[in-house]
């Protein structure tokens, strides 16, 4: 199963105007944004961050970039289309594969490649940005599967796509 994943905005953006805010196969702004859980040593600072360092190391990322020449850690550059990098990374593990990065997740979500998305919805309006997803030309139907609150400040969705339906 490919998830997207990210923490959006109530109107659905992943970025602002300034392209701020946040959000494995992750596109090079979204690694080089992580990469610090890797190189800093006051990210292990506390107990929470350290066990959250020590996860993100151990995960096998692919980075698509057209601009890094290399990538450290646990990473590798991607070698081959969006579609082929998700398939391996499926056949590579009998575990779920998280995408990331707003043009990466749309592209996979495009091409009817993402399974679910998980979105972490922030109580403000930021009137426009980089939204999550790409516009799409026909209805893609989505289960809600779960949600959960975190306080007043965050909201946590969780949608399955409904394969074989449209409209």
């Amino acid at each position: 199963m490919l998830i997207a994943s990210m923490s959006v905005s109530a109107d659905g953006c992943i970025a602002d105007r300034e392209g701020e805010f946040g959000g494995y196969l992750l596109g090079r702004r979204l690694y080089e944004t992580m990469l610090v859980w890797q190189t800093d040593p006051l990210m292990r600072d506390s107990e929470l961050g350290a066990a959250f360092a020590d996860v993100w190391c151990a995960l096998p990322k692919v980075v698509f970039s057209r601009t890094l020449d290399s990538v450290q850690g646990n990473a590798r550059l991607a070698e081959a289309s969006v579609a082929e990098e998700v398939a391996a990374a499926l056949d590579a593990t009998d575990r779920d594969v998280s995408i990331g990065g707003a043009g990466l997740a749309g592209a996979a979500f495009g091409l009817g490649l993402v399974d679910e998305l998980r979105m972490f919805r922030y109580p403000v309006v930021v009137g426009g940005g980089t939204p999550l997803l790409p516009p799409v030309t026909e209805h893609v139907r989505l289960d809600l599967v779960e949600t959960r609150t975190f306080g007043p400040r965050v909201s946590y969705e969780r949608y399955r796509r409904v394969r074989g339906e449209s409209g």
